[in-house]
């Protein structure tokens, strides 16, 4: 690991506490998962059980006026979600910041958050550099459910996304309905297209609304499509990923934190010093961010076999 740090562009030493904050409320806007997600109520430890069906109760219909009522049963798994650690450190020279009056902090916070933002959704779409706590990632766990469609450039685009046997079919067929789907830039193209006999484009845009990056959105059968404008999509892994977001959910740790270094010393991962910081004349912002998330995926009465059930499907290229 090599020092990084921001030369002489600087900025004021000192961070507002308004500042502090604005990390904390932007991260999920800049997060495509964490905007699609349910959100549940953030976490007061570091581990939280989330009551999901593993059965469900039966029901009969009784013979005569003294016929015995059936009895039923129901139970439930804890899935658990655990809050890992996403973190960075902002280190800038005095020296630096004593000789501009550019405010860098108010350009390096917006770049905080998304660097945040961007490492969260690579780790529950694809699994990136994910904690061994969380689960796997959701194009990971939908094939190996099955539910995955590879691109054929010989069938109807329509048919493959939409047709039986198509992308959203396999998640209806585990007893889900798609709520969003979030999809690689060059999707985008081949969206536009898909025409039909009278060279009509298939597949429309959604009427504009204020949304992700303040973009309008194409839609899939009435659910809206994202693009993230970033590295968050891998297309060699993932061109379409479509499912019931509700069953996907994620929490934020309350003890989240941002603090100014001034004399503490940076090492890589040999204990090697990169920066003393105040034998070095040099000031560090460090940023915590802890998160975690879960699939709940629950039983259902279209299909109640947990292994080939699954809430997500995936089209690959």
């Amino acid at each position: 690991m090599s020092l990084k740090l921001i030369d002489r562009s600087g900025a004021e030493v000192l961070i507002p506490e308004e500042r502090s904050q604005e990390i904390l409320a932007a991260v999920p806007e800049q997060s495509i998962a964490m905007r699609l997600m349910r959100r549940l109520p953030d976490m007061s430890s570091k581990v939280r059980a989330l009551p999901v069906a593993r059965t469900l109760p039966t029901a009969e219909f009784i013979n005569g006026d003294t016929g015995l009522k059936p009895t039923t049963d129901m139970a439930w798994d804890n899935v658990k979600l655990t809050a890992e650690e996403i973190a960075t450190i902002v280190v800038i020279p005095e020296n630096v910041l004593d000789d501009s009056d550019y405010d860098i902090w108010a350009n390096v916070l917006p770049r905080i958050n998304e660097a945040i933002g961007a490492a969260f959704d690579k780790a529950v779409l694809f699994g990136t550099d994910k904690p061994t706590s969380f689960p796997d990632g959701i194009v990971t766990g939908a094939t190996a459910a099955g539910n995955m469609v590879q691109l054929d450039g010989s069938k109807a685009l329509y048919q493959q996304l939409l047709g039986e046997g198509g992308l959203a079919s396999m998640v209806e067929g585990d007893g889900f309905v798609p709520s969003a789907y979030v999809g690689a830039i060059g999707m985008r193209s081949k969206l536009r297209g898909a025409v039909d006999q009278n060279g009509l484009p298939l597949f429309g845009r959604a009427p504009y609304r204020e949304g992700l990056q303040g973009r309008a959105a194409y839609e899939l059968d009435g659910a809206d499509i994202y693009f993230p404008n970033s590295d968050v999509m891998d297309a060699s892994q993932a061109l379409l990923i479509g499912g019931d977001w509700s069953q996907a959910v994620w929490a934020m740790r309350t003890d989240i934190t941002t603090k100014l270094l001034t004399e503490a010393v940076i090492t890589d991962s040999d204990g090697n010093i990169l920066i003393n910081l105040a034998q070095q004349d040099a000031v560090a912002l460090r940023v915590v961010f802890r998160a975690g998330w879960a699939m709940a995926n629950p039983v259902n009465r279209v299909n109640r076999e947990k292994a080939s059930r699954y809430p997500f499907a995936v089209l690959k290229p």
